[in-house]
């Protein structure tokens, strides 16, 4: 691991502080000192992973196959039983939890100018986070565009602006109430004649339940495709990972209204319940593209299943041998 990839590594471990007291150091506790593993502290590990948000189903997916395990094992030390629930843990979203790099970098898109549209409910950091995607896609040597399409609050077309020019991206964006479409209309104009690599979408905050909210967002694809057939090329849903369950009844309502290709989960640093993306990936089949691990513009990562795993379980290491 190059020193970069460590200073990522060892920020994303400590943003990820909450959690692992709630889970991992719980696990621990649980079964430190025990001389046997029995059912009883099984059914504790059980309860441990459910209110760390796994969501239950998958819970008792993990469980029956460490019981399976162990079984079939004879180590039943602490540090066999964590690595255990690990792997199971890996291997329950493994199709979904997204180990590949993204291909955002120079000459390798595939797709020029690639637009992304970027949803989500008010509250849950969508505007500052296409401001942190924009400043990634920069760092990387792409020429990037932001549009500012929710035109339903002043402030966050204010607020855009500001990330915008952090970023160091131009950013196309009209009056407070005007047409939402007309704006990424306009954004994927300009990204096309100015041969931009990537423009990326804000909308409004859309709460779940207003179905006229909810259409908007076809009109924006309409307006997109008016200009660049087969655009938007994603969809990435912004999801709040201090909500816990909630995000999974924001996930599943948005699938319903359009096609999210994928996830990005925000805050993780700020909540004991990052692993509701367990959970989120097992029922969405949507990969995790991003995670927001605090409030600087180098402070959006890309997903890695096995680095976020490694960085939750880190401490494991120096569990010592019952």
């Amino acid at each position: 691991m190059g020193i970069l990839d460590n200073i990522g590594f060892n920020k994303l471990k400590n943003g990820l502080s909450k959690t692992r007291q709630k889970f991992i150091d719980a696990i621990n506790e649980t079964i430190s000192g025990k001389a046997v593993i029995d059912d009883q502290t099984i059914e504790k590990i059980e309860e441990i992973l459910i209110t760390a948000d796994i969501g239950y189903e998958l819970t008792e997916n993990i469980v029956e196959n460490v019981r399976k395990s162990l079984k079939s094992d004879k180590d039943r030390s602490q540090l066999n039983i964590i690595k255990s629930v690990k792997e199971e843990l890996v291997k329950s979203i493994n199709d979904y939890g997204s180990n590949k790099k993204n291909t955002y970098h120079q000459n390798e898109i595939g797709i020029k100018p690639l637009i992304i549209l970027i949803i989500g409910v008010n509250g849950v950091g969508k505007t500052t986070t296409i401001g942190k995607l924009a400043h990634n896609f920069k760092e990387k040597g792409l020429e990037v565009i932001v549009g500012a399409a929710d035109t339903f609050r002043a402030a966050a077309g204010e607020q855009l602006d500001i990330w915008a020019e952090r970023a160091g991206v131009g950013i196309v964006q009209k009056a407070p109430g005007s047409d939402p479409s007309s704006v990424a209309y306009e954004t994927v104009k300009k990204a096309v004649q100015n041969k931009f690599d990537i423009a990326l979408i804000d909308t409004a905050g859309r709460l779940h339940n207003k179905t006229n909210l909810m259409n908007e967002l076809g009109k924006i694809k309409r307006a997109i495709e008016k200009v660049l057939p087969g655009a938007p090329h994603e969809s990435y849903l912004v999801l709040d990972g201090t909500v816990g369950q909630n995000a999974i009844v924001q996930a599943d309502e948005f699938s319903k209204v359009t096609d999210i290709t994928g996830l990005i989960i925000t805050k993780l640093d700020g909540t004991a319940k990052g692993g509701v993306i367990f959970q989120i990936c097992a029922e969405q089949k949507s990969p995790v593209k991003y995670i927001g691990i605090g409030e600087g513009i180098n402070d959006l990562q890309e997903f890695s299943l096995d680095t976020f795993v490694d960085a939750l379980f880190d401490d494991v290491s120096a569990i010592k041998e019952n």
